[in-house]
């Protein structure tokens, strides 16, 4: 049993997979924790097979991300993952990212819940068995997310996604709003700066066909909040919002 609360998942990563910097990008670390998660849920007997028999279905509902490096191409890294707790309606899932040599680049945490696909209501899975006896006791470093407030004073644009945006719920996939928060700079920014520490809440689908607004507040450009919305009868509905930290990549050199 205790082999079951721990899972892990060793990749390589390509170099079609990585940015021009050679990294592994932000939006695949994220697939892929969302990957080892599913897998790991899958080896419980809850992924998707199982819980779509009730018309039930795992949300992502935050990630939080801090990374001390990233894989780098023609590398092998490891995602490892556990449960660290949960409430009624709520699972808080950890992982730690590592090199091949075992040496840690960074963690991150996600709160997940489960949701009546029918009713559209959240299910409270604080009595499922499988969430009580699979609560592994370790900790991870991080801090947790930080509380995400209204964007303002912010530069905007406007962006629509498309059919390929989308995943098998029919809405956008949890992978593409972070695509579209990183491509609000354009290269230069990137070759100058590197995502430490990414956070994101996601609060209401979006849809594929919609346009969308994405609200980006640098006051602080090394510490930026974003949000990404939409107008409803004059009225916005904030889909997620988000923060980016941002590293200067000259005292990488510095300090590696």
């Amino acid at each position: 049993m205790e082999n079951l609360k721990f899972y892990k998942h060793d990749f390589f990563l390509t170099a079609g997979e990585c940015t021009p910097q050679k990294e592994m990008p932000l939006p695949l670390l994220v697939s892929r924790l969302i990957e080892v998660a599913t897998e790991h849920a899958n080896i419980w007997g809850v992924g998707y097979a199982k819980l779509v028999e009730d018309n039930q279905a795992w949300v992502l509902s935050r990630v939080t991300v801090e990374m001390q490096d990233y894989p780098h191409v023609n590398e092998p890294y490891t995602i490892q993952t556990w449960v660290e707790g949960y409430n009624r309606y709520f699972s808080q899932r950890n992982f730690e990212i590592l090199n091949s040599k075992g040496e840690t680049l960074g963690y991150a945490r996600t709160i997940w819940l489960v949701i009546d696909s029918i009713a559209r209501e959240m299910v409270d899975i604080s009595k499922l068995s499988y969430v009580i006896s699979n609560v592994y006791d370790k900790k991870c470093p991080i801090e947790p997310q930080s509380r995400l407030r209204a964007v303002d004073n912010a530069r905007k644009s406007v962006n629509t996604f498309r059919y390929t945006d989308t995943d098998i719920n029919r809405h956008v996939n949890s992978v593409r709003y972070v695509e579209l928060l990183l491509n609000q700079w354009q290269m230069e920014h990137y070759e100058l700066n590197r995502v430490k520490r990414f956070e994101i809440a996601y609060m209401k689908e979006c849809l594929g066909g919609v346009p969308y607004c994405v609200a980006v507040n640098e006051d602080i450009p090394d510490d930026v909040k974003l949000e990404i919305l939409h107008e409803i009868d004059g009225k916005p509905e904030i889909n997620c919002r988000a923060r980016i930290v941002f590293e200067k990549r000259e005292l990488l050199k510095i300090r590696y």
